[in-house]
């Protein structure tokens, strides 16, 4: 899932450190359309997740419900439509610090991401379907066994989250949603419980969610020789013990929001968000070199509490250009603290035409459990050489594309839209990386005799 092993957990490393800078909500909240126009993107970094934080589909799911008053009248009445959105995204990165080998070497990684969202919309209800396969190569990943063109260099993630919401009221939504994913040593559930309110005059929102996600870090469930989780996966020279005697991993994640229409130009809102994880934080296939020359699997705390909280303000400058900007700030008991700068501006060129550059930026403070390779303590309890943990700046710049045309392909079969969106990030570890996304968002209304 953008998650995250460079099958499971390497990648679910980066895409944590892409969360941060990305400043995008863990639980999908009721969506303000560009939310929903975003959500390539959001498809393509979050394809995994490291510590059970994110799920690609959790970041692509969203509810909404239109609500209609009965009618016993006969006549011809529009159902509310489904939306069908097939989103294709790339991420490709690289760089030279990879904590598989120790915090050194190529951290080269490739995604491809296709998948397909599907919202079936009720008088009162909404249902959707989110399905995808993220094809991984990882050349960090490939030197577990240190052997070229190894079982580890490709690897495909599976997934598919379901979410069903309801109004309640005139003014109240809520809703549910589980779903899995699938991976060679991994496999999640999550679930998750959301609320939705609205002021009557609609100028106030306050939304509240809970996210439960159980992972189960073992390998063999795709082996054809077992068929069931056996292992955990640990550097091949470090195989003759077993570093872990546990394999779950357990997050729990509550978020709020609220939002006010300021006027007519201006809109803000804050999001405060508490994460708690325990279990295995560990990624039991990162080496740490120490500096007596010894080796050993990376080891950190079981148990992790994130406090990330955001501020988003939108503002109509007048014509067809819209603003946004969003600062979170990021602290956890690792030791981390993190501030994310996100600027963003929308330009309309016509009614079906729109662009929109953004840039982003983030610095974060290292991790007291982080040393670069051969730099740690035999006698230190806690260690990584992982530079997501480390001291770090990051800067991204993109730009997005978007085409309406809301034209007809067949009876009551609309073309929405065409989203397009491309970004380049740079970290100052000398980590880069390419984002790419297309989303074609089609709809249908049903017109039945009553």
């Amino acid at each position: 899932m953008f998650t995250l092993t460079m099958r499971r957990c390497k990648w679910a490393a980066t895409l944590v450190w892409l969360s941060k800078i990305m400043f995008i909500p863990f639980v999908p909240a009721p969506r303000w359309r560009e939310a929903k126009n975003q959500a390539g993107v959001v498809a393509a970094i979050n394809s995994k997740r490291k510590a059970g934080i994110l799920l690609t589909s959790l970041l692509l799911m969203t509810f909404a419900a239109i609500a209609q008053q009965p009618d016993t009248t006969y006549h011809k009445r529009e159902i509310p439509a489904t939306e069908i959105e097939i989103l294709y995204n790339m991420y490709h990165q690289d760089g030279d610090h990879s904590a598989v080998t120790g915090g050194i070497g190529t951290e080269k990684l490739t995604i491809y991401a296709p998948g397909v969202d599907v919202t079936f919309n009720g008088e009162k209800s909404s249902f959707n379907l989110n399905m995808g396969a993220d094809v991984i190569t990882s050349a960090s990943t490939d030197n577990i066994d240190f052997a070229i063109s190894s079982a580890s260099y490709i690897d495909m993630r599976s997934h598919t989250d379901i979410h069903y919401s309801r109004q309640v009221s005139k003014t109240t939504q809520v809703g549910i949603g589980t779903g899995f994913s699938l991976e060679s040593d991994y496999l999640s559930f999550p679930f998750r419980a959301d609320l939705y309110w609205s002021a009557p005059d609609k100028l106030r929102e306050f939304q509240a969610s809970f996210a439960y996600i159980h992972d189960d870090l073992r390998w063999g469930r795709l082996n054809p020789d077992y068929k069931r989780p056996v292992t955990l996966v640990y550097p091949y020279e470090l195989r003759y013990k077993q570093w872990f005697d546990i394999y779950n991993r357990y997050s729990y994640n509550f978020k709020t929001g609220y939002s006010q229409v300021i006027n007519q130009r201006l809109r803000v809102g804050i999001f405060p968000e508490l994460i708690i994880q325990t279990g295995l934080l560990s990624t039991p296939f990162h080496r740490v070199y120490f500096a007596n020359d010894s080796l050993k699997v990376e080891n950190l705390p079981q148990s992790r509490t994130r406090i990330p909280i955001g501020i988003k303000a939108n503002y109509f400058a007048g014509g067809s250009t819209v603003l946004k900007g969003s600062y979170q700030f990021y602290s956890d008991n690792f030791g981390i603290s993190a501030h994310t700068l996100q600027l963003e501006s929308v330009f309309k060129v016509k009614h079906t035409l729109g662009f929109s550059p953004f840039v982003k930026v983030y610095t974060q403070t290292g991790s007291k459990y982080f040393k670069p390779y051969a730099q740690h303590d035999p006698a230190e309890v806690y260690y990584s050489s992982d530079y997501d943990l480390s001291e770090i700046e990051t800067i991204q710049l993109g730009l997005g594309f978007r085409w309406a045309p809301f034209a007809n392909l067949a009876r009551n079969f609309l073309f929405d839209e065409i989203n397009l969106r491309y970004s380049y990030l740079k970290r100052s570890d000398g980590l880069y990386a390419h984002l790419m996304s297309a989303a074609f968002r089609f709809s249908r209304n049903k017109v039945n005799n009553r």
